[in-house]
């Protein structure tokens, strides 16, 4: 085995038994590139990336085209989930040679780390020729290199940082959501074309803006479509197509976190039925597939099995009745879309969809129980199948896990699990939430610091991002929110304050990584959103949501200035500004606080408190306390804030200016409505 071999990062150890001489990121192998005068090989990816398996068989598997790595290259692998900075500054460099970027990033440089030459997949011809024509150009032209690798780093070191204003204002926020409408896809739902991802941040504004058309629409259009597991619950990472028929099948824990947050919100705005039972299932397929034996979640699932992506999600006809049985099988058929015989997916076979729920004119074959009406015995059926097609599945080959645990990752999972928990009377996914959560302040807190990965309950040696800092603050804020336990308080504040003191760009902004952290060629600064919210928008959300507990200006004011870039973006960009607009609008709007205070084993203190959870306000802050002072560490929203008559209360406030308490959930009810 190579040097990977003491890895823990599941990626990485993937490629300990290649006959590349892989070295992890690190010191050594800018000395050894140094020592032997040869130029670097960075290849970047991520375990559940199909074509970085696809470039693993075909070039690094390879005796040849190791032996050209290995004679004329330090060959470095890096786990992008692990290093998100080393990813960001070398995407800067691919996407700003190339126009483009994704994984496998293939990356040439010069023993200092300065790239010249920089791409993506490459097939196994083509990469030999490369590797040659690269190997060339250092031997005869080194000075063209060097100034070529000086040249980007110079270009990119002085790219410009996007303008930055005041707290946008409504008709920023105006701005945005026309800007988004010019590129939905009115009839399929989404923005733009094929591939179509995920929109969650999108998504989290428009519902906080109370746009349900766009909202709705996707929403729906992805539940339905392939790109959600009909059987087993949970999103794929997009759609490769513009339908959401065909998904890439991979399975990314971030994805759901967001999803599973946003379907919960789309049930609160319009109490809708299939938004329920895609939170619910969703959250069911995170306890029972993703979560790890240390309580925290896994990163990722494979998109492919036994060598083929997708093998183990899709369907022909023939397995249908071979499971099913012939009326079963030809009704489940009909009803997932299974077409036969060229299907909607490689090799004949088709992805499950859902267009429309099981009804009378489903129910074609088959004698069904007179005692219960169509549409309840169609429902019936299809659980039946549903549970009978995936006990089957569970005999497949499985995709593979990356079971490391992301700090940023599995705050967004605390946050998604503790809201869906309450909302829907599931406490066991509050439980799960606050599991998470101790295995995170167990295992990646360091001496005040977070630490970004563990795996099997031992840290990885990777400092924490912005984004780990921001995105676990949020979701300890919402697990306080949702137990009124304060020691989530307390470690959020902790978090936030690294935050200010250490990744603060000295402009109102903050950069993605720590002062202390390792030095790149480029310290990575991007406020814009990408598959997860950009770290600066988490972190002005959590300083907002923090502000709004303890009633800290600073906090308040920190977050204000995060979100000086929005109103630029809102103009043309506004996709890429999804969770920064989302913060806004509960900026805008207060946010709204609720103080609910009363014995913690009184059932009107729970009703009151669930009635502010269930509140469809944008950016709503909630504290529960005892109403005698409440515990030691609590937050200011409760400082003050009694019973009345002895009754459990609940205050709505704004910036700490509180309207007279109210005793039922009824009265509170109408204060939020009144908002």
């Amino acid at each position: 085995m190579n040097r990977l071999r003491d890895a823990t990062s599941p990626y990485l150890l993937q490629h300990a038994d290649n006959p590349v001489d892989w070295h992890p990121w690190g010191e050594e192998a800018f000395a050894e590139a140094r020592r032997r005068d040869v130029p670097l090989l960075i290849s970047v990816g991520y375990s559940a990336c199909h074509w970085c398996h696809v470039m693993a068989h075909e070039s690094f598997e390879d005796a040849e085209t190791a032996r050209l790595m290995n004679e004329h290259f330090v060959n470095v692998k890096v786990d992008r989930e692990e290093r998100p900075d080393v990813d960001a500054v070398y995407m800067s460099a691919t996407q700003a040679m190339t126009q483009q970027g994704g994984w496998p990033m293939t990356v040439f440089a010069t023993p200092e780390g300065h790239p010249f030459y920089c791409g993506t997949y490459f097939p196994r011809p083509q990469f030999q020729r490369l590797l040659q024509g690269v190997r060339q150009a250092w031997e005869g032209d080194r000075a063209a290199v060097l100034q070529q690798g000086s040249k980007v780093v110079e270009a990119l070191n002085a790219h410009t940082t996007l303008p930055s204003g005041p707290l946008p204002d409504e008709e920023a926020l105006a701005l945005a959501v026309r800007n988004l409408r010019e590129s939905f896809d009115k009839a399929r739902g989404g923005f733009g074309g094929a591939p179509k991802f995920p929109p969650s941040m999108a998504l989290e504004f428009l519902l906080r803006s109370g746009e349900t058309e766009m909202s709705g629409r996707t929403l729906e259009a992805m539940a339905r479509g392939g790109m959600y597991d009909q059987l087993g619950g949970g999103f794929a990472r997009y759609s490769v197509d513009s339908d959401w028929v065909v998904p890439h099948f991979e399975k990314m824990l971030y994805d759901n976190a967001l999803l599973l947050r946003v379907y919960t919100h789309w049930w609160k705005a319009g109490r809708e039925p299939l938004a329920e039972r895609v939170a619910l299932e969703t959250a069911g397929w995170l306890l029972r597939e993703m979560r790890t034996a240390e309580g925290g979640f896994a990163s990722a699932l494979d998109a492919d099995s036994e060598g083929e992506e997708g093998r183990f999600y899709v369907w022909t006809p023939e397995q249908l009745d071979e499971v099913l049985g012939a009326e079963d099988g030809a009704w489940a058929a009909r009803l997932f879309e299974v077409s036969g015989p060229e299907g909607t997916f490689e090799h004949g076979t088709s992805v499950l969809q859902l267009l429309a729920d099981p009804g009378p004119d489903a129910r074609e074959a088959g004698p069904d129980p007179q005692d219960a009406a169509p549409d309840a015995r169609d429902a019936a059926r299809y659980e039946d199948v549903r549970a009978r097609l995936l006990a089957a599945r569970e005999r497949r080959v499985r995709p593979g896990r990356d079971d490391k645990v992301v700090a940023s990752w599995n705050g967004l999972v605390i946050a998604a699990l503790a809201e869906a928990g309450t909302v829907f009377d599931r406490p066991d996914l509050v439980d799960a939430a606050r599991q998470a959560a101790e295995l995170l302040e167990r295992v990646h807190m360091d001496g005040g610091r977070l630490l970004r990965t563990s795996r099997d309950g031992r840290a990885g040696r990777n400092a924490g991002v912005l984004e780990d800092y921001a995105n676990l603050a949020e979701g300890l804020i919402a697990l306080h929110g949702v137990t009124g336990e304060t020691r989530w308080h307390r470690l959020a504040g902790t978090l936030l304050e690294t935050v200010l003191d250490r990744f603060a760009d000295g402009a109102g902004g903050f950069y993605d990584t720590a002062d202390d952290a390792e030095r790149l060629f480029q310290r990575p600064q991007d406020p814009t959103d990408n598959a997860t919210p950009s770290g600066q928008y988490a972190a002005a959300g959590a300083l907002l949501s923090y502000g709004a507990l303890t009633g800290s200006a600073r906090h308040r004011e920190a977050a204000y200035a995060a979100l000086g870039t929005v109103s630029t973006l809102a103009r043309g960009h506004a996709r890429f500004a999804g969770w920064g607009l989302a913060v806004a609008r509960a900026a805008i709007d207060g946010p709204v606080e609720v103080a609910v205070v009363g014995p913690p084993g009184d059932p009107r203190t729970r009703a009151l408190h669930r009635e502010a959870l269930l509140a469809d306000v944008p950016g709503l802050v909630v504290a529960l306390g005892t109403g005698d002072g409440g515990p030691e560490g609590g937050p200011a929203l409760l400082e003050q804030r009694g019973t009345v008559g002895g009754a459990p209360a609940a205050y709505v406030c704004r910036g700490f200016a509180c309207r007279m308490p109210v005793t039922t959930p009824e009265e509170l009810r109408d204060e939020l409505t009144r908002l």
